[in-house]
């Protein structure tokens, strides 16, 4: 079976950037051109009432950026006693915010065409959030879709808040 990076170095096709992170045990990849930096360990500062897919806020280069927990996003647990790596994204419309995540890895460039649909399986909020799946040598490489990541985006699908809701019905 080949990889979306064996199809890659095969024929000359157009290619994307993907920043590979990882949450939890997932593999997740964010196009590179949506990332602005990666900043290092941070704790942001935590924001009352706020949604709990909402980490709190950042302070980058003089400017408040709101941060998204990826983990709390997909209903993992909340790690503690541990920074997370923080990536600052950047839309078309110039809105910033941070995305929280466990791990930061390599870049890795794949065939677009080797995008796999999402399966049929995934809830209304996988569905939104990923655009697709690309299958690596040793895992499968989720890819993240940062424009329905963005806090004004999520808070307007109001998909979050049903996927929380229906983990506190268990």
């Amino acid at each position: 079976m080949k990889t979306a990076m064996d199809r890659n170095t095969e024929t000359k096709q157009r290619t994307v950037q993907l920043c590979s992170v990882r949450a939890g045990a997932g593999l997740y990849g964010i196009d590179t051109r949506a990332i602005r930096e990666v900043l290092g360990n941070s704790v942001p500062q935590q924001v009352p009432l706020a949604p709990s897919h909402i980490a709190g806020v950042l302070t980058y280069r003089g400017e408040v950026l709101e941060a998204i927990s990826l983990r709390t996003l997909l209903g993992l647990e909340r790690r503690t006693g541990t920074r997370d790596r923080v990536l600052v994204l950047e839309d078309e419309a110039s809105e910033r915010f941070g995305l929280m995540v466990d791990e930061v890895g390599d870049v890795v460039s794949v065939a677009e065409d080797a995008m796999e649909r999402n399966p049929v399986t995934l809830d209304a909020l996988g569905e939104a959030i990923f655009d697709g799946v690309f299958r690596m040598k040793s895992d499968l490489m989720v890819r993240l879709n940062t424009q329905r990541v963005r806090p004004m985006e999520l808070a307007r699908s109001g998909l979050p808040e049903t996927r929380a809701s229906r983990a506190g019905a268990k």
